[in-house]
């Protein structure tokens, strides 16, 4: 991240170029948006898969991301949610349907402004004026413990408790539970949960959800089809449930 601030953009984008990532499948939006940008002064890096926009992230740290939603691979959405785990960058999402807004204001995805397609390069550019002038978000702030009914979950101590007693996990039953807990409106699919617990590179069958929420769901007292805590969402996966 730059040592510029987000104060630089007020009155002109100040001396220090900063630095944009511009993420679509379409390249002559691509284009446009990178020449505006770099008209103000950006020095712009660009991919068009979510996959590379997330190593380019973690590779120049820009201070500001444009993200569409709709991408080859892993969508936007998910995008937004990786690079949040990790950057305090200015992420600004395009998405061309009412739908996708939906799920950027509702599902906490860690967006900071949303643009709806079509949209003018110059209103782009003054949003990202605008989140320019905004304090960052801390990406480094310590996530609170989570609570679902007589279900905490803590991912700072990597602790599950359920009626004030410590469940025994394993890492791997920790990461699942973690990852429906941070979220607990989204609806995952199983391709969606072995890409965040078991990583990207991870090629085997996606029935290995499946055995570990049934261990999720037995360690938990929630087995037998009771699904306080994890609900199947049919058609789809699992989210979280409330506890109640």
């Amino acid at each position: 991240m730059t040592e510029q601030g987000p104060n630089a953009g007020a009155g002109g984008l100040g001396p220090a170029r900063l630095r944009a990532l511009v993420v679509d499948d379409e390249a002559p939006l691509v284009a446009l948006v990178r020449s505006y940008l770099e008209r103000e002064g950006f020095d712009v890096e660009t991919a068009g898969d979510g996959e590379r926009a997330v190593e380019l992230v973690r590779d120049t740290a820009p201070d500001v991301v444009v993200l569409d939603v709709m991408l080859p691979g892993i969508d936007g959405i998910e995008v937004c949610r990786r690079i949040r785990s990790f950057s305090d960058a200015y992420i600004l999402m395009l998405t061309a349907r009412a739908e996708e807004v939906d799920k950027i204001v509702g599902l906490s995805t860690g967006a900071d402004d949303y643009l709806t397609k079509p949209f003018s390069p110059g209103e782009l550019v003054a949003r990202i004026r605008t989140l320019l002038r905004r304090p960052r978000r801390a990406a480094t702030a310590e996530p609170p413990p989570r609570r679902f009914g007589d279900l905490v979950v803590d991912p700072l101590a990597r602790e599950v408790r359920r009626g004030g007693e410590l469940v025994e996990l394993t890492r791997l039953e920790f990461d699942l539970l973690d990852a429906l807990a941070a979220s607990p409106r989204v609806a995952f699919t199983r391709q969606q949960l072995l890409e965040r617990v078991w990583g990207p590179a991870w090629f085997g069958d996606d029935h290995v959800v499946d055995v570990h929420v049934a261990n999720l769901r037995r360690k938990l007292g929630d087995d037998g089809g009771a699904q306080r805590y994890i609900r199947t969402v049919r058609g789809v996966g699992y989210r979280m449930g409330t506890g109640e």
